[in-house]
């Protein structure tokens, strides 16, 4: 320590020098640390979650006027009540799947499916497609517990079977079909038959052509070291979070085609065998309706045959605007991309060929 003197004896004043930075060597380099600056201007600029809702909460409260002018409109009224109807009837069985993915995931060894399914994925997709008939759920369902059936082990093939038969061939879908057919019980058959041939055809069809880089393997957080039921809960929370997303996109999209679809359209193509099959088709797609109620609304629609309102019965539980986010949330764009196009094709074909023997 440096000590000054001024002409006298004894110290006058002593004083400390400041810290000096020192370099450290790390291998061949010399580094020299770096001074905490606080947080940088890109990280004071970053809009975090409960900043944005806020400001978002600000700005309706603003333009509260000009937005309770626009929902009065005719157009939107119809939009909410599309959209509302979607997210009423499918929020509970997408709940439902996210629970059975969970308990699946936590609870249920990876051995159990290796000795449940016939070690032969040619085999194993019939099973897993007549397997659908024990889940009480819709296709919101289907979706959370294909992907848990995916990461425990399950062949892909097999997975994609139970997803597409599971929400057309559960006993309340059966029971809501036979309630809404009552002078028709064909129907009822003539939708098992066609809804498992084409869920057991798509998982053969990936079997033979589907690759392994069009399909993402589900993503989940590690629960690893914690109890079984913080895993669960932490798995459930994980589920309807990713999952509930995509059901409100899909829900959104349906409510607008449903708002600017005319009602016209679908008199004139009624009066068509084959334009009629196919409008039902792309009217399932489009209404997004959940396969609990699907049926009381395709026989509404008297207009059309019983092929057509079959295929109505037949797509929608498969795909349809908010299953199509969803598996793309779930398995990746390149799956949904390929594996929805090639779902509508089958399905439309299968149930006009099935409707033309049975009904």
């Amino acid at each position: 320590m440096p000590v000054r003197t001024t002409g006298g004896t004894g110290p006058v004043a002593t004083t400390k020098p400041a810290p000096q930075e020192t370099d450290e060597t790390v291998g061949n380099e010399t580094t020299r640390p770096v001074a905490d600056k606080g947080p940088s201007p890109d990280d004071a600029r970053h809009l975090n979650s409960p900043l944005l809702l806020t400001l978002l909460l600000l700005t309706a409260v603003m333009l509260q006027d000009p937005i309770r002018g626009a929902l009065s409109a005719p157009v939107m009224q119809s939009w909410m009540t599309v959209f509302v109807a979607v997210m009423v009837q499918a929020l509970p069985f997408l709940v439902l799947g996210v629970l059975l993915s969970a308990a699946i995931a936590v609870f249920v060894p990876p051995s159990f499916f290796a000795r449940a399914l016939p070690k032969r994925p040619a085999l194993a997709v019939p099973v897993a497609g007549a397997a659908g008939v024990v889940l009480p759920g819709c296709e919101c369902a289907s979706v959370p517990v294909a992907g848990a059936l995916v990461r425990r082990g399950v062949t892909p093939a097999a997975a994609l079977a139970f997803l597409l038969s599971a929400p057309a061939i559960n006993p309340i879908v059966l029971t809501a079909t036979a309630v809404a057919f009552p002078g028709n019980p064909e129907m009822v058959l003539a939708r098992f038959v066609a809804s498992l041939l084409v869920a057991c055809a798509m998982g053969w069809l990936w079997h033979r052509l589907g690759r392994t880089d069009w399909l993402r393997s589900p993503d989940r957080p590690s629960y690893e070291g914690r109890g079984r039921g913080a895993a669960f809960w932490g798995s459930v929370r994980h589920d309807v979070m990713h999952a509930g997303g995509f059901l409100v996109v899909g829900a959104m999209a349906a409510a607008t085609l449903k708002a600017v679809v005319p009602e016209e359209w679908l008199r004139v193509a009624a009066g068509h065998q084959v334009l009629s099959v196919l409008a039902l088709a792309v009217l399932a797609v489009l209404l997004s309706i959940c396969s609990e109620a699907d049926a009381f609304v395709a026989a509404s629609l008297t207009q059309f045959s019983l092929t057509a309102r079959l295929t109505f019965l037949v797509v929608g539980p498969m795909i349809d605007l908010k299953l199509f986010a969803m598996q793309a949330g779930t398995f990746g764009r390149a799956f949904a991309l390929r594996f929805a196009p090639a779902t509508f094709a089958l399905a439309v074909v299968v149930s006009a060929l099935t409707g033309t023997v049975l009904l």
